[in-house]
């Protein structure tokens, strides 16, 4: 009768350390951290087993076998193999269903680990240096290589995507985004991003400036516009928007234009343009083919469009338009009379350095 007795607290000792196993398995060390940070107290208590890792496992694992392969010899003694067989199902069943966690923890498990947590970060403590050296002889003599099955850039987009739709994320949808767009916006080209030849809006050189001119620049919804002599593949300046406000200078467009000209080839990837954009410190590129013909344009704006996946609105009329700037700050300043004050934003530049060209 002892025997049995003793073979039934060998198997529930092995339950417990089912328990902890599976536990632990549910609550990562990182996890655990991260929530003692923010002040949950039973995370820090948990953290001090789960920091020792790999040592942590092998102690539960370890425990799990033992308790449970000696709760199988003494009951065989004690009541034959068929029913200690039996008897071991039966405690197995009844444990896993009441104890051990399948999915999310359970309050038993926690409460279970909350009380082991001292014991095992005690135990793991003193026996450390005995893990310690029998990790350091495995990985010494025998090579273990565990691959993460990322191999290629594709297999991180694939990645991003299933944390995008994770029900307990914690990264915004959006940053995710964000994230699979600039992983792979250098594998496109000029070509998938350029606005194309026939659409682009451009001004014969020889126009004359004035408010006709403005009005219709303003309404096209762009702030840069090639300029072309003769005809549209002669392209001989770029006029910039910001230099027409304000500006009581008459004429012809060719007196206000810049003559820096800067190209690009249709089939340069996103991630070389960028970089030429900010070498030359220009906004804007003319996009030619093999042929050196003129196919579009391409600005900074279309390319970033491309890194983060969402379209960008030109800011050009919130910065250098001095009423547009006046009216946000006098709705910021309503805000902060409205709403509880928050941490100033940064003042809009409204200038930049004259750009430089690379030859």
């Amino acid at each position: 009768m002892l025997g049995f007795i003793f073979g039934l607290l060998l198997a529930i000792a092995a339950i417990i350390f089912w328990t902890l196993q599976r536990t632990y398995q549910h609550a990562p060390a990182k996890e655990l951290k991260r929530l003692a940070r923010h002040g949950d107290d039973v995370a820090a208590l948990l953290y001090r087993a789960a920091a020792y890792g790999v040592s942590l496992r092998a102690l539960l694992a370890g425990g799990m076998v033992l308790f449970g392969a000696l709760s199988l010899v003494v009951l065989v003694n004690s009541v034959g193999a068929w029913l200690a067989v039996l008897v071991l199902l039966i405690i197995g069943i009844v444990g896993g269903l009441v104890l051990v966690p399948s999915g999310d923890l359970t309050r038993s498990s926690l409460w279970l680990a909350k009380r082991a947590a001292p014991a095992l970060s005690w135990l793991l403590e003193r026996l450390q240096p005995v893990f310690g050296y029998a990790i350091r002889f495995v990985r010494k003599h025998r090579h273990v290589s565990v691959h993460t099955g990322l191999y290629e850039k594709s297999d991180l987009v694939e990645l991003l995507e299933r944390q995008k739709h994770q029900p307990d994320s914690r990264i915004p949808a959006s940053e995710v985004a964000m994230l699979q767009h600039s992983l792979t916006f250098g594998d496109r080209f000029v070509s998938d991003a350029l606005t194309p030849k026939r659409v682009v809006k451009m001004i014969a050189a020889d126009e004359s400036i004035g408010p006709i001119l403005m009005d219709e620049l303003s309404k096209s919804g762009h702030s840069r516009f090639p300029v072309y002599s003769e005809k549209r593949d002669n392209i001989v300046g770029i006029l910039y928007l910001h230099d027409l406000v304000g500006t009581k200078r008459t004429g012809r467009v060719d007196t206000l234009m810049s003559k820096r000209l800067n190209y690009v080839h249709e089939d340069f990837t996103l991630y070389q343009t960028l970089l030429a954009f900010l070498k030359t410190k220009q906004h804007l590129f003319l996009v030619v083919n093999s042929f050196e013909e003129l196919v579009g344009v391409i600005t900074i704006e279309d390319v970033l469009e491309q890194m983060i996946g969402r379209p960008i609105v030109d800011e050009f009329d919130r910065y250098d338009d001095l009423r547009a700037v006046a009216a946000t700050a006098a709705q910021k300043d309503h805000k902060e009379h409205a709403e509880p004050a928050t941490e100033p934003e940064p003042a809009p530049k409204t200038t930049a350095e004259p750009p430089e060209v690379v030859k």
